[in-house]
């Protein structure tokens, strides 16, 4: 795929972020926003995995087992791919605690500014990889690359959304908490940009981007969307059938890009 298709894609995976800040951002808004968001979190989490484990992870497997010894090049890739998961895991618990995604941000234990810059930062450590792991979907297959600019353009109004409400609930402006869906946005496009880049410079490089990548991926949607979805359920029972429904759209789309 051509640098200005990525850039492409990716600009729209991080209008997106913007896209969840102006949900909050806007007046009288606020309600209905939780109510979409509570089934889009559900819907990105189900895509999310099905993509995971269907289609990246397989691929991955691929790439990385045509060497002389194809088991020890799968190991490699696994531990990338782990080491994605855990990046994202020292973030969120170590550098900015309080941060969560979707429609529950729990803004009560976010009110000091340092605190809230603090976690628009880890968001923008996520992001940057959400379009990581877009870029090299596309540089590996132009179907990998559709599925996962499905599966991560469901989850970025969330991001957006979680982002604004920790800058507002810091006390800032509504146009401080635009600008921080702004940064996190800004990310997911160097995400992009850097594997663009490497890839033009080192042909080798998406192998490597594409497992750590989908490490990040699996982090968001198995251990911060479903336990959101999981605390929703409580409000909303039927938000848990939408996690299968979200995997039934990835089999859906998977059918119609094949054809």
């Amino acid at each position: 795929m051509g640098f200005g298709e990525l850039l492409f894609f990716g600009g729209l995976v991080a209008l997106a972020n913007v896209g969840g800040g102006l949900l909050l951002a806007r007046p009288g808004t606020f309600q209905r926003s939780r109510h979409f968001l509570s089934y889009l979190v559900a819907l990105g989490a189900g895509f999310m995995l099905a993509a995971i484990f269907i289609e990246i992870v397989p691929e991955v497997v691929v790439l990385w087992g045509k060497g002389s010894d194809p088991g020890h090049g799968v190991l490699g890739a696994m531990t990338l791919l782990l080491a994605g998961y855990l990046l994202i895991h020292f973030f969120e618990h170590t550098i900015a605690p309080h941060f969560h995604f979707g429609e529950e941000t729990h803004p009560e234990a976010v009110v000091r500014t340092s605190a809230a810059y603090t976690a628009i930062g880890g968001l923008s450590i996520h992001t940057f990889f959400d379009g990581a792991s877009v870029a090299s979907a596309f540089v590996v297959d132009r179907k990998v690359g559709l599925l996962v600019f499905v599966a991560v353009l469901l989850h970025k109004v969330p991001e957006g959304f979680t982002a604004a409400s920790i800058i507002l609930a810091s006390g800032r402006s509504a146009r401080r908490a635009l600008t921080a869906t702004l940064i996190i946005g800004g990310a997911t496009l160097a995400g992009v940009l850097t594997v663009a880049l490497l890839q033009a410079r080192v042909a080798e490089a998406v192998s490597y981007a594409l497992p750590f990548s989908a490490g990040v991926t699996l982090y968001v949607a198995a251990s911060d969307l479903i336990p959101e979805v999981n605390h929703i359920e409580h409000k909303n029972p039927f938000v848990s059938l939408v996690v299968f429904a979200g995997v039934a759209l990835f089999y859906l789309l998977h059918l119609l890009i094949e054809g």
